[in-house]
């Protein structure tokens, strides 16, 4: 083991709790005022002062170390009553392990069933086995971002192809405008493309045809995506130190003007929404889906969705009296997070919240007109394939790694 990951794993180590305190805790990537933690925090400190003794406690770990995380916690019997997770591979792990719950069972149990989106269900049922693992606290689109007064004062109309999408970005750059904005720090922001180039070559099932073993991502349609998203990098799209740049990073460079495009989520909404943040404007900014590839089979109706990071709860702790915070916390969160937030959630919302931001109504839009829903590219990898695809990115994108490297490695990882 080198003396990096010695030093995480000890850091890792001394971050756990010796015991969990009475009342519900929640491990989250996000800070405390941010999207669904913020509007979880926020109703379990109100369910805390008619229930003290429920407390609610919050804490933090970077999704860099998310995954590492849950295992320690996980084999010293620590983990907290909710916690992120982003790999389903290990969802389903600790499912097996009594360490996560059946969610529709439990919902059902608390008359809750009614609170929650069928479409939300069904994506988190896809990927689990056909079980209810974790909460749909989101219902995300993914696209590309833009800000419409660049692509005015730049003449410039929304790409459908990727051809198009390269000539905006190359009329951009030379006129000194950074065309994308990308956070290669967390890695997964850069695989976030290859997988839409992917789903637009060989179609939305293309993934879970990898997963079936019909399709290898050694394949020529894999090697034309990775060496397509490579040139987006090596030709300077991304600016300069893509690589370093944290995920507030991007998320600033775009909503302060400094880059023309963002593939993200519609979970930035959140952001977007928030005009001390976004000094462009929400006014300013329009989406458009992955364009299409040639001779691809994908389709502009193909959209990226899903019900984001989700939340897994321990089951020792859902049923250790914790049925009333539950309840309460659940049956208003899908109302709280739209009327505060403008957040689409994977839970219905009671009665019609006012004053519904505009780019939150135009997403919602987005959504209900999806024909074929796919996942994102590392959405059925193990563990260690999508640690694999994440570490090597980051090389991909700067042409120290090339793509036939890349893809032979990964194949590897997902034997």
């Amino acid at each position: 083991m080198n003396r990096a990951r010695t030093l995480l794993l000890s850091t890792l180590l001394l971050a756990l709790p010796a015991a969990q305190a009475a009342g519900v805790t929640f491990l989250s990537v996000q800070n405390q005022d941010q999207g669904y933690t913020k509007i979880i925090s926020e109703l379990g400190a109100d369910y805390q002062k008619t229930k003290p003794s429920v407390p609610y406690q919050y804490q933090n770990v970077p999704q860099t170390q998310l995954a590492q995380k849950l295992q320690l916690l996980s084999a010293g019997g620590s983990l907290p009553t909710l916690y992120n997770i982003d790999q389903p591979t290990l969802l389903q792990q600790l499912y097996k392990n009594g360490q996560a719950a059946d969610l529709e069972a439990t919902f059902k149990r608390l008359g809750l069933t009614n609170t929650l989106n069928p479409a939300a269900v069904a994506l988190i049922k896809r990927q689990n086995g056909g079980k209810l693992l974790a909460l749909p606290l989101e219902l995300n689109i993914e696209g590309f971002w833009f800000n419409k007064k660049i692509f005015a004062d730049n003449g410039l109309k929304v790409p459908t192809t990727w051809a198009q999408l390269l000539a905006d970005a190359d009329a951009l750059n030379k006129k000194g405008i950074q065309p994308f904005a990308a956070s290669g720090d967390q890695k997964w922001p850069l695989t976030r493309l290859i997988g839409g180039y992917v789903a637009r070559k060989y179609g939305p099932d293309a993934m879970d045809r990898v997963a079936a073993g019909t399709l290898k991502v050694t394949d020529p349609g894999f090697v034309e995506a990775v060496t397509a998203v490579q040139a987006l990098g090596t030709k300077g799209y991304f600016g300069k130190g893509v690589t370093t740049l944290d995920y507030d990073g991007a998320v600033n460079q775009f909503l302060q003007g400094k880059a023309a495009m963002f593939y993200m989520g519609s979970w930035e909404l959140r952001d977007f929404n928030d005009p001390a943040k976004n000094k462009i404007g929400a006014q300013n900014i329009g989406l458009f889906n992955f364009p299409t590839v040639a001779g691809g089979k994908g389709t502009l109706n193909d959209w990226s969705i899903n019900a984001g990071l989700v939340t897994a709860i321990n089951p020792k702790d859902a049923d250790a009296g914790l049925d009333g915070w539950m309840k309460y916390v659940f049956a208003r969160y899908g109302t709280r997070a739209l009327s505060e937030l403008g957040m689409i959630t994977g839970f219905k919302v009671t009665g019609t919240p006012k004053n519904v931001p505009a780019l939150t109504t135009l997403t919602q839009q987005r959504l209900s007109g999806v024909k074929n829903g796919y996942l994102w590219f590392e959405g059925q990898f193990s563990p260690k394939a999508t640690a694999v695809a994440g570490d090597n990115v980051q090389p991909l994108i700067t042409g120290d790694m090339t793509p036939q490297v890349y893809l032979s490695q990964l194949q590897d990882a997902l034997k």
